[in-house]
Order: C-alpha cells, then sequence, then structure tokens
C-alpha cells in the first residue's frame, strides 16, 4: 500500500480528499495541532509547521505521494509582517526540498485556473510562484487548476452565497460579466484522486471545471434561483474593484486577507487551457445548480456539528521580507551585508558583529545585547543561512526555543527571502507591537530600498543623509525601550519585595 503526505489534511478540501483515498492508501495527515485528532484505519495524524523545514522533513520520511493543499491567505494569531505572497513562497519551498530529500515520487498540487496573460493577480502570481518551486527540486509535480470551487466551506463560494442571501438586490460592476468555471468539490476530489494514481515522469499541469463556463451574474442569478429568492440586479460598470473588495468583506463578513485577494482575480476570464485538458479529469460532471444544493445539504448537516472557535492571540512573531540580489551572491554573504547595513543605518549605535558561525547585534555604549545568534551548520548552504535565535535581553527563550533568522534564495531565482520567525520579544506585548515591531518592519523597507538603490546606480552608494531622521528615531526609541524595561524590572522588584 503507498503512503500518502497529505497537508491541509483538517481543511475542507483535504478532510474530504483524506476520505475517499483512506480506503487504498496509508495517509499520514499533517496538521500544525492534532490535539483533537484521532488515528483511524490507514489514517496516522502527525504535528508539523510548515514554516520549519526540518519538521516537515521528519514527518515526510517514507512517503511516496506529498499532497500540497496550502495557502497563507487566512488571518493569522500570530503578529505577522508578510504578505500571503511570500508565506506561500517559504512554504513551498521548504515542502519541495522537503519532497526531494526524502525521495518523494510525486507531488501533487492544488491550485487555481490560471488566465494567458502577463498582468495576474498577486492571488494568482503567487499559485503559479509556488507551482514553479515545488517543481524545482526534481520531484515531478502535477498541479491541479481548478476553477470557482462550489462546496459548503470552499474558499470563493461561500463569500458568492453570503451575498445573494444578504443583500435586496445587486450592483453588478463591470467584473460581473467577466468569465469564470464553477466546478462541484465531488468533481475536484475525483480529478485529485486520479492525479494520485498518475505517475508522470515531469511536472504538468492539469486545468478542472464544471460542464460550462458562466459569468459571474450567471453565477448570482442561478444561485438566488436554487434559493428561490428574487435578486434584481442593475448594472453599474462604474464600480472600481476596490470599492468591490470593501463592500463585498463588510456584507459577507469575511477576513480580508481572505476576501481581497480573490477579489483581485475577478479581473480575468478564467477558462480552460486546451493544452491542460485531460480526459475523465478536466470537464466535471455536475452543473453548477446541482453542485449549489449539493453544498447546501452538505452546509445542513454539518452546521449541527460545527462549532466555532476563537483564536488566541500567539505571542511570537512572523516577519518576512523579499528582496533582490544578483545570482552569484551567496546568503551568508547577504546576511553580512544586512549586519552592515544595521551598523550604517543606525551610525553604530546598534552594532552587529557577523563572523562565520555568530551573528549578535549589541549597543555598545550600554553595554548591553540585545540578540545572540548562532548559525545552524546542519540547515545552512550556499542558498539557504539559518540562525537560531539562542539569547540577548530582546528575547525571551534563549533555552530551546525555535526563534530564528534565516536567510534563503528562491530557486531559480534572484529573488531571496529574509525571514524572523517564531521569536518572542521580551518587552510587553502590547508596547512591542508598537516599537520594536514597527523598528524592525522600517528597518527591512529601508533594507530593502537601499538593494534597490546598489543595482540602479553604477556605483552602488548608500546615501545616509536620506535616512539621518530614521536613525534618530530608531536611536530614541532604543533608548525609551531601555527605560521602559528598567522601570518594569523596578516595579517587579519593589512588588516582591512587598510580597
Amino acid at each position: 500500500m503507498k503512503k500518502i503526505l497529505l497537508t491541509g489534511a483538517s481543511g475542507y478540501i483535504g478532510s474530504h480528499l483524506m476520505n475517499k483515498l483512506k480506503e487504498n492508501y496509508e495517509i499520514i495527515a499533517v496538521s500544525r495541532n492534532i490535539e483533537n485528532k484521532s488515528n483511524e484505519q490507514n489514517v496516522t495524524w502527525k504535528s508539523a509547521d510548515l514554516f520549519d523545514l526540518n519538521e516537515i522533513t521528519e514527518v515526510m520520511k517514507n512517503v511516496d505521494i506529498a499532497i500540497y493543499l496550502v495557502h497563507s491567505m487566512m488571518p493569522s494569531a500570530k503578529l505577522t509582517q508578510a504578505s500571503f505572497e511570500d508565506m506561500d513562497a517559504i512554504l513551498a519551498d521548504n515542502f519541495a526540498k522537503a519532497s526531494s530529500f526524502n525521495k518523494v515520487k510525486h507531488i501533487v498540487f492544488m491550485s487555481g485556473l490560471i488566465p494567458n496573460t502577463n498582468e495576474l493577480s498577486p492571488h494568482l502570481r503567487s499559485r503559479l510562484e509556488c507551482e514553479r518551486i515545488l517543481g524545482a527540486y526534481g520531484v515531478p509535480v502535477t498541479t491541479l487548476r481548478a476553477g470557482l470551487i462550489i462546496g459548503a466551506k470552499g474558499s470563493s463560494y461561500p463569500i458568492l452565497k453570503k451575498l445573494v442571501e444578504r443583500l435586496p438586490g445587486l450592483l453588478l460592476p463591470k467584473w460581473a460579466y467577466n468569465t469564470t468555471l464553477p466546478v462541484a468539490i465531488d468533481d475536484v476530489i475525483n480529478g485529485l484522486y486520479k492525479i494520485v494514481e498518475r505517475d508522470p515522469q515531469a511536472n504538468e499541469s492539469i486545468d478542472i471545471g464544471g460542464p460550462s463556463h458562466m459569468t459571474y451574474k450567471d453565477l448570482f442569478n442561478q444561485t438566488a434561483q436554487v434559493l428561490d429568492k428574487n435578486l434584481p440586479t442593475l448594472d453599474l460598470p462604474i464600480i472600481p474593484i476596490w470599492l468591490s473588495k470593501y463592500w463585498v468583506k463588510l456584507i459577507s463578513g469575511v477576513p480580508k486577507e481572505m476576501v481581497y485577494p480573490l477579489m483581485d482575480s475577478l479581473i480575468h476570464d478564467m477558462i480552460r487551457d486546451n493544452k491542460n485538458i485531460v480526459e475523465d479529469i478536466s470537464i466535471g460532471k455536475i452543473d453548477y445548480k446541482e453542485s449549489v444544493r449539493n453544498a447546501l445539504e452538505e452546509e445542513a448537516a454539518t452546521q449541527k456539528k460545527s462549532k466555532k472557535t476563537s483564536k488566541s492571540a500567539i505571542k511570537d512573531v512572523r516577519a518576512i521580507s523579499r528582496v533582490t540580489l544578483p545570482k552569484d551572491m551567496t546568503m551568508s554573504q547577504l546576511a553580512e551585508l544586512y549586519a552592515n547595513f544595521l551598523n550604517k543605518i543606525t551610525l553604530n549605535v546598534v552594532s552587529s558583529n557577523f563572523n562565520e558561525d555568530n551573528f549578535i547585534i549589541t549597543v555598545p555604549f550600554l553595554n548591553k545585547k540585545l540578540l545572540l545568534l548562532r548559525k545552524d551548520g546542519a540547515t545552512s548552504n550556499e542558498d539557504r543561512i539559518l540562525y537560531r535565535i539562542v539569547g540577548g535581553d530582546f528575547a525571551l527563550d534563549s533555552n530551546g526555543g525555535n526563534a530564528r533568522l534565516e536567510f534563503r534564495r528562491l530557486p531559480y531565482s534572484d529573488e531571496c527571502i529574509i525571514a524572523l520567525q517564531e521569536y518572542e520579544p521580551t518587552l510587553p506585548w502590547w508596547f512591542y507591537k508598537y516599537t520594536q515591531a514597527k523598528i524592525h518592519k522600517s528597518v527591512m523597507n529601508l533594507f530593502k530600498f537601499n538593494l534597490k538603490t546598489k543595482k540602479s546606480t553604477e556605483k552602488g552608494g548608500f546615501n545616509m543623509k536620506k535616512f539621518i531622521l530614521p536613525v534618530v528615531i530608531i536611536g530614541v526609541i532604543v533608548l525609551k525601550i531601555y527605560g521602559l524595561k528598567k522601570y518594569l524590572a523596578k516595579n517587579n522588584n519593589m512588588s516582591n519585595a512587598e510580597l
């Protein structure tokens, strides 16, 4: 029996696919939180954070097929300073590297239809980038590019349904007449199952959709018919997409992190590409109205079982930036460049000492070490260098934590990712968010700008005059941070003395 690793197993598509696969395959179901999950016949749950290359590599041992059903558009309980595109790039790169290391035979990736244009929306551009990254390390990848999936808990259909249910009528923007290709969740699951059974020798893309293309206006009208609702519509093509995004978020109640990227893709016509059509996969059998009725039945059946869970804030940080570098620069050289930049931008008020094994950030005139970082030699190479945060006045967990700073080149690209992950600050959380976190984000933006300046000028010089104000602000905030820490420590000592 072949062994399949299924990421996103607790999600909507993943759970449906697992139910179909477990009859004939051994499933390793991966989720970050498996507290409420129970193993069953042919299904073993394992916890792994896909942002951690070591963890995903470990759970992928002895796997034949790896299924990737992951995206980063949902809001996180962490403090996140990163675009979903950059987070998706790291996740896909980790997954592809782990697959290659473990000699996985086949990767299956769930994506969306890709229009034939160079002006893709950020969401579709990210999906295409993930497809490229997954296929960059030698493991054959089959990408199922699906149209708008119609299912009770899909990404887009619940938004559409809520608009029809909650609005007395619709003002139709220009995008309402663009073409899309809805597809029933059952057709998608059948398509994924058939792809698992394939044995490709090279990367391939397969489009899937329902029996017919439709406009978004058609979707609204036919959904209203199934719901037995009168829904008058009025064309108003002057409504801009940014306004559409706002009112769709407002009416649907879906987080903007999900709504905005999906809405940006409405400017494209989503149609099947003839070269990506595969018999028995690409053309679904369930028409739109039937798929909506099925979704309503599924929703009614699961509504009583579902329980709303609130996310409590996780007090660690994920901050990711993407920069562009010459292809011949190693990640160790990038890390050293970043350290030197910190020295320049702060006029050595903050000093970064960099060598082969350590990266230490200090405030010399206060004789304070802010962060101590140690190179992880086992996982570092020319295209990725990782530092573990092992101490310092600004690091809470200095013994056994997984806080890390990494510099990573994306495959076949001159783009690099700089990622600070699972970092726990010592400052009070409310204060950290508006001081140290803001400083880090500003510094990364300035570093990115400096690299662009270097590439666009002959000498690649650094104009310090442009950054005098940020330097002064950073210096003042650093001093205030230490003042606050001393004040809090003093109060804490007084409280302990009173006890």
